[in-house]
């Protein structure tokens, strides 16, 4: 570039120049600017309408109070609206909970729980059985059967099936009461499964109960805890 800027520009036009040595003009421009000024941060002005700090102070005394502390803003908004009390926008509501570290979840929710993996393992057959339902299409679409699959663990043995119009507590329960009775199984059996309605329903946990089984359940969205009858 300092070749270009030394050349004679009545002899040498400034295109020709940067053409013949490779040099891009915009480039050349750049160079001749002079050295910014460093920016200054801008401190923007405070809105005319903000509320101000009394004003955000109740705000955020109503949203703690004992009727609010667990609600979230539009519903607290709605209810001082139909009392006829108007504090701020919902959107203020939001903004000074944001302000304040507090822009979470307000409602009283069960933290969530630690469900430990399932260990199972069966050293003789009619210790541990896993069952599961399945859908089974028909010719006819839009129509399926329900396949009740029991497998014993350690023989991966189908030691009872059914198949029904639907998924019913009711037919769970009867399809082990039969296979419990057909096999003669001792009470101290465990019975594995995930956690469909029918596999938690009390009806079935009563009856293995009564015959001194014992029930266990995969974690949530893992079917991996059940991989024998889920495969």
């Amino acid at each position: 570039m300092a070749i270009v800027e030394q050349r004679d520009s009545v002899l040498v036009p400034l295109s020709v120049a940067c053409d013949a040595l490779d040099v891009s003009r915009a480039s050349l421009y750049r160079g001749r600017r002079p050295p910014s000024a460093p920016t200054v941060a801008r401190v923007r002005a405070s809105s005319p309408r903000r509320l101000d700090d009394s004003e955000r102070q109740l705000i955020l005394d109503t949203l703690h109070g004992p009727e609010f502390v667990d609600q979230p803003p539009t519903e607290v908004y709605a209810t001082l609206l139909g009392r006829g009390v108007y504090l701020a926008s919902i959107r203020t509501f939001y903004r000074v909970l944001a302000e304040a570290g507090e822009s979470i979840e307000r409602r009283n929710q069960r933290p969530p729980r630690a469900y430990t993996k399932p260990s199972l393992t069966a050293t003789e057959p009619n210790q541990i059985w896993t069952w599961d339902i399945t859908k089974l299409a028909t010719m006819q679409k839009g129509v399926f059967l329900m396949a009740y699959v029991i497998i014993d663990l350690f023989s991966r043995y189908v030691v009872g099936w059914m198949i029904a119009t639907k998924e019913c507590k009711h037919l769970a329960a009867q399809l082990f009461a039969e296979t419990i009775a057909r096999h003669g199984v001792e009470p101290g059996l465990q019975v594995h499964a995930d956690r469909g309605s029918a596999m938690k329903s009390d009806t079935l946990a009563q009856l293995l109960a009564s015959l001194g089984a014992s029930t266990s359940f995969s974690r949530p969205r893992v079917s991996n805890d059940n991989l024998y009858s889920e495969s």
